[in-house]
């Protein structure tokens, strides 16, 4: 390849840290690579950022863009974890298409060789194509999740065949493969919603169609060797360039968060080898009260040592009474934020009861944990089907219609996957194998240099373009 001068890229993750984390992932990544960041985002969110590592701080620079106050929205709302309900969702998504004139105002004074962008900001394309600038939607969750949905037309137009909650409850039509891909009855009801305009005015579904048909290419966190049919499926329904930024594993040896570790390494150290389930859902999910009880009542029936990170004190709330005395010793209710891949990455944990969001599988799979699943949001469903089928994980049993758990559902479950002699040992064993491909670094760094090499290729195509049409209007 010609050399190339540094790039600039802009980034403009979402309003969640579910997807401002990984954009930030993956801003250090590239900037590890030579080139300059402007990440754009609140200034609230910025100011709960990790500090970066000082390698950082003439490559990656932060651009606080304040939202415009909504009616309905609680007062410095600039994030998912701000909110309650769906109604404060379709809110905060009306804030955040309040950030447009301000972001545009951005490109226009910088014009960044690339943005890479999330789903929401329907309305950028049009701009980036005004000013020339390169942009790519880079999805961070897995590319079965993204094919499920389908064309990018047909999310704008709204004219997906599937309308009822029956039809998401088997795999969509252009998958011409086996695969176990669909929704439960509980999660289709959710599924079918989000083709709906909320109080924003607009549904996801168009959100995601205008930005994939506005964009370069399209970037995804997964790799050739998981999973590996759908990636040519994802180029043959949006007709772009899909670009694999492998599962960006992180790193488990960085410090930081001693004060939280010290006493929980402490407790881990107590603990039988492999012994352990850790227990998390996440920053987005919020179980109802009967299911945090239902959850408790099964860690507790299933006599297994957990370790489980309930962050929000409502959730604490609603344990029932006297949990924490009778488990005292054998398991531990964790009420803060606590470093989760230093716990997965402890000799006591064995096991680890997720909610399958992408990010929490990575780390749980390259830990080589059998997953103990139960999905509640979006994608979750979904990759816990996957999962499962790769032999992979179990997931908990629950109410068709409603979703609802059981305690003796939840036991039943940590038991296999911990204890059992048989099911249970294939899932330890396949996790452990499995383990070689997701936390192989090397391997996914090379994704990353090749997803580094297309931003520079296609910048230097383009300027050589514009280079051309200038000497041929002389």
């Amino acid at each position: 390849m010609a050399a190339t001068k540094p790039l600039h890229v802009a980034m403009f993750p979402w309003l969640a840290f579910g997807h401002i984390m990984p954009y930030l992932d993956l801003a250090k990544l590239i900037a590890g690579k030579g080139h300059t960041i402007s990440f754009l985002t609140t200034p609230r969110n910025i100011q709960r950022l990790p500090k970066l590592p000082p390698e950082y701080s003439s490559s990656i620079s932060f651009v606080a863009i304040s939202p415009p106050s909504v009616s309905g929205l609680p007062a410095g709302a600039e994030a998912t974890m701000d909110i309650q309900g769906a109604t404060q969702m379709g809110l905060l998504k009306k804030a955040f298409d309040g950030l447009e004139p301000a972001v545009v105002g951005f490109l226009e004074a910088a014009v960044p060789d690339w943005i890479i962008t999330d789903f929401a900001p329907h309305w950028l394309p049009p701009a980036t194509g005004r000013l020339g600038i390169s942009s790519a939607f880079f999805f961070i969750m897995n590319a079965w999740f993204l094919s499920f949905f389908g064309a990018a037309e047909d999310l704008v137009s709204g004219s997906d065949y599937r309308t009822r909650p029956e039809e998401f409850m088997v795999p969509p039509r252009w998958i011409k493969f086996d695969t176990p891909l669909a929704y439960r009855r509980f999660e289709a009801n959710w599924v079918v919603g989000t083709g709906q305009n909320d109080e924003s005015g607009f549904s996801d579904h168009y959100r995601l169609g205008k930005i994939i048909l506005g964009a370069d290419a399209i970037l995804i966190r997964h790799c050739r060797e998981f999973e590996p049919d759908w990636l040519p499926l994802l180029e043959k329904l949006h007709h772009r360039k899909v670009v694999p930024i492998g599962l960006m594993p992180p790193d488990n040896t960085v410090s930081g968060g001693d004060e939280a570790w010290i006493p929980i390494k402490s407790w881990l150290d107590r603990k039988e080898k492999r012994s352990v389930v850790y227990v998390a859902f996440g920053s987005e999910v919020t179980p109802s009260e009967d299911q945090i009880a239902e959850l408790a009542h099964g860690l507790e029936l299933s006599n297994v040592p957990f370790f489980w990170v309930l962050r929000r004190i409502t959730d604490s709330e609603a344990l029932p009474n006297g949990f924490e005395e009778r488990v005292m010793g054998r398991g531990i209710v964790w009420k803060s934020w606590a470093p989760q891949l230093k716990i997965l990455g402890h000799d006591s944990v064995g096991g680890f009861l997720t909610h399958c969001g992408w990010s929490s599988i990575v780390e749980g799979l390259m830990c080589g944990h059998p997953l103990i699943t139960l999905p509640f949001l979006v994608d979750q469903g979904l990759n816990s089907r996957i999962i499962v089928d790769n032999g992979l994980g179990f997931e908990v049993a629950r109410n068709e219609e409603d979703g609802e758990y059981t305690r003796e559902s939840v036991a039943e479950s940590v038991k296999v996957a911990m204890r059992d002699e048989n099911k249970g040992r294939k899932l330890r064993e396949r996790a452990k194998e499995v383990s070689k491909v997701f936390g192989d670094r090397e391997l996914h760094s090379k994704y990353v240099d090749k997803f580094v090499e297309y931003l520079q290729e296609e910048n230097l195509r383009k300027n050589i373009m514009i280079l051309g049409d200038v000497c041929e209007a002389k």
